[in-house]
């Protein structure tokens, strides 16, 4: 039998979602949370201060905020510091919703199907009004992922060695990478660290590298003018070409049509 808790989320008002990039040494708040918010930090380092409780959040994790709580964000000294978000607005919360909610672990690794429903949400925010069943129905989406992934068998400790990969990843994506050099900057084999990432990332450490690259784009995409040519080179891909390719085959759809929001054909 299942010993998966079931939190039952009130009728959802609103949704919003969002990026941001923070110049080193920013701070954020102090401000009274009112929503069910999930905050995925993407790069650079964040420490979420909730009643005065530090909650230090790491690249490649996700935090669930809840109302009422006093927050205070304080970010990377020395780097850029880039997350995006998703607040769902909903009925006020019962008091045993509250504990359920609050006795979740913060934070938890951000898997591929978050990253897709949030650039999913993003992408449809200029199109749709927040209270609308559309996005009200990808909030509570996200809010129920959230739920489940914290007691899924894949969403372990993951190992320090895969953690310290993500990392050089993250900040050489632009560069050319390989398997080799990448289990170098980490001091394994390259046949070890695959094994790893199979383990506690379901994926390649070549295939987190595209995943990463095309994240980082629909970011330019979405909140850049920038020329498509400019954001492949600037995403570590060989040319438009391959960009448009690898682009296409991981979001069904073309970087021109991801950037107007014509990506279901609208």
């Amino acid at each position: 039998m299942s010993t998966e808790p079931i939190i039952r989320i009130p009728k959802v008002k609103s949704t919003f979602g969002g990026t941001v990039v923070y110049p080193p040494g920013s701070r954020f708040g102090p401000r009274i949370q009112t929503d069910l918010q999930l905050v995925l930090l993407h790069t650079g380092s964040m420490t979420v201060y909730i009643d005065e409780v530090p909650h230090c959040v790491q690249p490649g994790q996700v935090i669930l905020l809840t109302p009422g709580h006093n927050e205070q964000f304080t970010f990377a000294k020395e780097h850029e510091t880039w997350h995006r978000w998703i607040a769902v607005h909903v009925d006020e919360l019962s008091v045993h919703q509250r504990q359920q909610l609050e006795q979740l672990p913060a934070t938890q690794s951000i898997s591929e199907e978050m990253n897709r429903l949030t650039d999913i949400l993003i992408s449809l925010r200029l199109r749709y009004d927040a209270g609308s069943e559309t996005l009200c129905s990808l909030g509570l989406a996200a809010l129920q992922l959230f739920i489940a992934e914290t007691t899924s068998n894949h969403m372990q400790l993951t190992h320090p060695s895969v953690l310290h990969a993500k990392k050089y990843i993250e900040g050489h994506f632009h560069d050319h990478l390989s398997l080799e050099g990448i289990a170098n900057a980490v001091g394994l084999s390259p046949e070890h660290l695959v094994r790893l990432f199979r383990k506690h990332e379901g994926i390649t450490p070549i295939k987190f590298v595209w995943n990463y690259r095309i994240l980082r784009a629909n970011e330019l995409l979405t909140q850049t003018g920038l020329a498509i040519g400019e954001i492949a080179m600037r995403c570590g891909f060989k040319n438009s070409f391959h960009f448009a390719r690898l682009f296409k085959t991981s979001t069904g759809t073309t970087p021109s049509d991801y950037r107007h929001g014509n990506w279901r054909g609208e």
